[in-house]
């Protein structure tokens, strides 16, 4: 059995500024992600849904990246790129509690496969 229902990682990895690909931490995935724990605890979820930071989720190039694991996703992994709270609180409306993924916030290219 599953310890939660969901299970969010945000990026919050940081390149340099010169780095082409850019990054998460760039683009305010710090705030997001904090965001979206005091709304998810705000919510009640606290138990049911567990929101961390990650490293580099290799997707910076498209961040900021949040992926969401759980036992109710119909695929295994469902991959965003929030942009501004109002996505934040899309997905946690629409996913998080309504099981709905946010198809518009989808992620638009695959992360990379390790070999």
């Amino acid at each position: 059995m599953p310890r939660f229902d969901h299970h969010v990682f945000a990026c919050t990895n940081e390149r340099a500024a010169a780095d082409p690909k850019g990054s998460c931490a760039r683009r305010g995935s710090a705030a997001l992600h904090q965001h979206m724990k005091e709304r998810c605890h705000a919510l009640g979820l606290k138990g049911r849904v567990r929101v961390n930071t990650a490293g580099c989720l290799d997707a910076c190039a498209y961040g900021p990246t949040f992926v969401v694991y759980g036992a109710k996703d119909p695929p295994d992994g469902v991959w965003y790129t929030l942009r501004t709270i109002a996505d934040v609180d899309l997905v946690i409306d629409q996913h998080l509690v309504g099981g709905t993924i946010g198809e518009h916030l989808l992620l638009k290219v695959a992360p990379a496969k390790q070999p």
